[in-house]
């Protein structure tokens, strides 16, 4: 069967090359698609092109930046559902979180296109001393300039929008390297920014080799990297990345606790959406629950009643939560992970054979801390289960990770939230709602290993831009 061959984006036109990447459906094995591959020469002519560009696309004026992204929302509606099917296809994304996807990929434009129409300022009164006499100063913010970004395969059109619709809002040119897992989805948004009448140069969007990306790191010209994938990755980026300004969103093992005092049904249909969503293929997916030992033994009936109702295999089926992993090398690697946790005294609780890629739900308990799969980022449909006595024992037990992304919390409890916002060494704590809960506008990110900076469209575009002052020494009348 002929693949249709797709073109990258250079220098915002739709550009072939010799080279191509194969992209496979993830559920059925078989190749879908091709996509045409960068190499290191074209890599440098989409940096040259930004750097050239960078002066015309942040002259645009905030309503025309306006008008970009609302076209890029009228067409991203007008093309939903062919989308959402992409991301079945090339992700293995089960169809009801390709919806879910695609709605909050709308969500993440509609915000930056408001956004975009209404640019930060301020005014600074500097009287407060004598030495700065009467003085005043205007602040603006202004476009850093050439941006480098590189998105996973997990979320591979919202995660790419959290990047490029804050640029197109700010004002600055990208060069985008979307995952090679799932390249597809952010090429057909190129095909709609190719519609617009961005400068040239504006955008590139370009499938890659490791080498040839290894430009978007290292070369001194992009003034901002903002990369999401794992933390290994991400920092070895920043140590190379020079001095241009580095926002990363890396990789967690999220911990929830369920209070005493926590509404039980409440809290296992949040843990269960938290875990299993999106096949467990997320940053803040639910990994580690823990149960106030008061309520160890129902918690865990109604979770395992839940966690059993869980389809699994095809993800086109309206009814699968659980679809394959994105490579079946994934799926052997988190089954290994499960076998050792059993081989040192974890019990799984559910959970059944691996079919190829696809992993199906699994709940295990006693899981030694140094497992991988207690210590590490497990990345797929498995949860464990640990009970505690006290609320600062569970505090300590979350904390004791080199990850710090998000937390939930379930309790009635308030004092006992404010405790954990002030105590749980994590970027958010999730109050009755799972770890895995992120708004579009709400700033994310996370400490220790989980990453640098904030993410959220309005962050951003703080990330995307710089202050410069208009002072004005005299300007108070005496």
């Amino acid at each position: 069967m002929t693949i249709p061959v797709l073109p990258c984006y250079l220098a915002n036109r739709p550009t072939r090359t010799d080279d191509h990447l194969e992209v496979r459906d993830k559920y059925h094995g078989t190749p879908r698609w091709a996509v045409s591959r960068a190499d290191d020469s074209m890599m440098e002519t989409a940096i040259a092109r930004a750097v050239e560009a960078a002066p015309a696309v942040a002259a645009i004026a905030p309503h025309e930046r306006q008008r970009i992204l609302r076209h890029c929302l009228t067409r991203l509606h007008e093309e939903a559902n062919e989308l959402a099917a992409i991301l079945v296809q090339e992700g293995g994304k089960p169809l009801g979180a390709a919806r879910t996807e695609i709605h909050r990929l709308l969500t993440t434009f509609e915000l930056a296109a408001e956004e975009a129409a209404r640019p930060a300022g301020e005014l600074h009164d500097l009287r407060g001393n004598a030495q700065s006499g009467n003085a005043l100063a205007f602040e603006r913010r202004f476009p850093i300039g050439p941006c480098a970004f590189i998105t996973p395969f997990n979320f591979p059109l919202n995660l790419v929008a959290h990047k490029v619709a804050p640029a197109l809002a700010v004002g600055c040119p990208f060069v985008l390297k979307p995952a090679s897992y799932t390249p597809v989805s952010a090429l057909r948004l190129g095909a709609i920014l190719a519609q617009t009448d961005l400068p040239d140069g504006a955008f590139s969007i370009l499938p890659a080799t490791r080498e040839a990306a290894d430009r978007l790191v290292t070369d001194a010209r992009l003034r901002f990297l903002s990369f999401t994938g794992s933390a290994e990755v991400g920092w070895d980026l920043k140590a190379r990345s020079g001095k241009k300004r580095v926002t990363l969103e890396l990789g967690g093992n999220a911990g929830c606790i369920v209070a005493a005092d926590a509404d039980l049904d409440a809290a296992v249909a949040a843990l269960v959406q938290g875990g299993f969503g999106n096949s467990g293929q997320s940053c803040i997916s639910v990994q580690r629950i823990l149960v106030h030992r008061s309520l160890e033994e129902p918690f865990r009936e109604r979770l395992l009643a839940a966690v059993s109702t869980l389809a699994a295999g095809d993800p086109a089926k309206e009814d699968t939560i659980i679809g394959p992993l994105i490579d079946e090398k994934e799926a052997m690697r988190l089954e290994t992970w499960v076998e050792e946790a059993l081989s040192r005294g974890a019990r799984q609780l559910c959970g059944g054979p691996r079919q190829g890629a696809v992993f199906p739900a699994t709940v295990l308990q006693s899981v030694p801390d140094t497992c991988r799969l207690w210590a590490e980022e497990a990345f797929g449909p498995v949860v464990i289960l640990r009970s505690f006595d006290t609320i600062e024992e569970a505090f300590r037990i979350i904390n004791d990770s080199r990850y710090g992304l998000q937390a939930g919390l379930f309790t009635q409890n308030m004092d006992g939230l404010f405790t954990a916002w002030n105590q749980l060494e994590v970027g958010a704590v999730v109050v009755n709602e799972s770890s895995s809960f992120r708004a579009d506008a709400m700033p994310y990110g996370g400490i220790k290993d989980s990453g640098l900076g904030r993410e959220g469209v309005r962050n951003a575009m703080q990330e995307m831009t710089e202050p410069r002052l208009l002072v004005f020494p005299h300007a108070v009348p005496r």
